[in-house]
């Protein structure tokens, strides 16, 4: 029988840097960053633990608004009635009245714009199986599974206080990095600074994001404060050929919400840099190969590896192999068989890449198996301990 060993193998990789990565000092109570170029986690503090996310909620309200119009049954010129439901919320407002019809496309920039309470429920609604808020909310929670999203639940469309209502911050830059690639056409609508719907709200016409203009590159997504989760946001910033997601929540005031994600923003595109850290078909490793025409297969990466790395490394990067061997013969150029987890700092998650088989083993020949079989048999009996009667005949 063969035993399987999950064998690790360790070794560094040189890296192109100069120096030791910063960590970053968070007032946040949670927080997530994201580089989603490539992939790369850059902070995380308690960033699966379900909070209260207030407005910051409303983006499942917009992703599944998106998605309803992606595949027809909702369209941006769609009226749709407002109810006195929609009307019982306070706070953030569109300013709508009960019984008359808004567009679909004016509704979602009440949401993202003017974080419409009422905006966000005639949307849930609309959606609703059974034309109800909670309805929706229920399709909520069942959609975020679905995503990945396994920290949160909904009780209402818009972040409404409720006990029901959590979403960690993680699980918001997953929500986030959806809505910027799933939905580009709608995404620049994050960016606009204000919206007057029929002259309504004059006085509250401004998008409540505090990075939006200040030539950082930021271009979304959404705010939340109640007393219950504090000041939050979601946000996202393109630099150059970078683009970096980010989520704090439970900041003390909206100052202090706008000091972080400025902090945060500076933070990431200029304390860390992209480089290659393996090229594609560079051999990493071999691994044992059972029952082969070939003892060991090699072990590569798909495509070129490039990775942020802290700008203050000190030239390397830690990297561990992890396959179970031996492999099973045959093989297939191609096929996963195994992991490298890089090890950027010790500030930083570690990173997963597949590793796979840098070409074809097919399975051994009778004498390949003959072979096989008579060193298992030799192995057997050494490991076997003596007998009496052999050990008699040894004295």
């Amino acid at each position: 029988m063969k035993l399987l060993t999950r064998l690790i193998a360790v070794f560094t990789i040189a890296v192109a840097t100069t120096a030791g990565a910063q960590s970053f000092e968070t007032q946040a109570r949670a927080a997530y960053v994201y580089d989603i170029t490539t992939g790369v986690t850059l902070l995380e503090k308690n960033a699966d633990v379900p909070l209260p996310p207030a407005s910051m909620s409303k983006l499942m309200t917009l992703y599944m608004t998106f998605e309803a119009i992606a595949d027809g049954r909702l369209q941006p010129e769609d009226e749709l009635l407002v109810s006195q439901h929609a009307m019982n919320y306070e706070g953030s407002s569109m300013f709508l009245r009960s019984g008359e019809r808004v567009k679909v496309e004016d509704l979602i920039r009440g949401v993202i714009v003017l974080s419409g309470n009422d905006a966000s429920a005639v949307l849930a609604e609309a959606l609703s199986p059974d034309g109800t808020e909670a309805g929706f909310a229920r399709m909520m929670t069942e959609r975020a599974k679905q995503l990945g999203m396994n920290n949160s639940a909904f009780a209402n469309s818009n972040g409404w206080p409720d006990p029901i209502q959590r979403m960690s911050v993680h699980d918001l830059g997953i929500l986030a990095t959806r809505i910027i690639e799933d939905f580009p056409t709608f995404y620049p609508i994050f960016a606009e600074e204000s919206f007057e719907f029929d002259g309504r709200v004059p006085s509250n016409s401004q998008n409540r994001n505090p990075i939006l203009g200040l030539g950082l590159g930021a271009d979304g997504l959404k705010t939340g404060h109640t007393a219950e989760a504090g000041y939050g946001l979601v946000g996202s910033a393109r630099q150059g050929d970078r683009r970096v997601v980010f989520v704090v929540a439970g900041l003390d005031s909206a100052a202090a919400r706008a000091e972080e994600g400025e902090r945060i923003l500076n933070w990431a595109f200029r304390h860390f840099a992209e480089k290659q850290i393996v090229e594609a078909g560079t051999r990493i490793a071999s691994a044992d190969v059972w029952m082969g025409e070939a003892g060991s297969v090699g072990l590569t990466v798909a495509e070129d590896l490039n990775m942020l790395v802290p700008i203050m490394n000190q030239g390397t990067v830690d990297a561990e192999v992890v396959y179970d061997a031996p492999i099973q013969a045959p093989v297939t150029q191609g096929q996963q068989l195994g992991e490298l987890v890089i090890k950027l700092d010790e500030n930083l998650p570690d990173v997963r890449v597949p590793l796979i088989a840098d070409a074809n083993v097919a399975t051994g020949g009778f004498g390949v198996r003959l072979k096989t079989a008579v060193n298992v048999l030799l192995d057997k009996v050494a490991e076997e301990p003596a007998t009496d009667e052999m050990a008699e005949s040894n004295t």
